[in-house]
């Protein structure tokens, strides 16, 4: 079931986070919000077969060519999530501040299992971005082109 990890993960009844259902849209949208939970973290969300697919990345998303962050792969969230700021309460998954670090399109130009190559077209981020999959689970390198 789409997005069942996602929900099974939250309170609807109590967060202020989208509960979501599938939404194709092709629009291949993006966000990167900064996230003051247990650990300051952003999470990088590609809007891809009407979810969005979700990278937790310890530090920024890199904006020069040369940098390699660690970029920890997480349940995919739904479309809705684009939007989403706020402060999700003490006691539940993800407790926290999340901002809107930067938003935007994205160009899909190669994608296979273990590596996705797409063009950002932020406020913020632009230009050719990688993400490759390591050989540990879950655990993924995005840098610039």
């Amino acid at each position: 079931m789409p997005l069942k990890q996602y929900q099974q993960k939250r309170n609807f009844e109590r967060t202020p986070e989208p509960k979501g259902k599938l939404l194709k849209t092709g629009k291949n949208r993006f966000v990167v919000q900064e996230h003051w939970a247990a650990h300051h973290h952003f999470d990088f969300r590609l809007e891809a077969e009407g979810e969005l697919k979700s990278w937790a990345i310890p530090k920024e998303v890199p904006e020069k060519k040369g940098v390699k962050r660690l970029a920890v792969q997480t349940e995919n969230h739904p479309v809705d999530y684009l939007d989403f700021k706020g402060k999700i309460p003490r006691g539940f998954y993800g407790a926290g501040i999340v901002k809107i670090f930067d938003k935007g399109k994205y160009e899909l130009k190669d994608k296979n299992k273990d590596r996705i190559i797409f063009k950002l077209k932020g406020k913020k981020l632009k230009g050719d971005y990688c993400l490759v999959k390591t050989r540990k689970n879950k655990q993924w390198l995005i840098f610039k082109l």
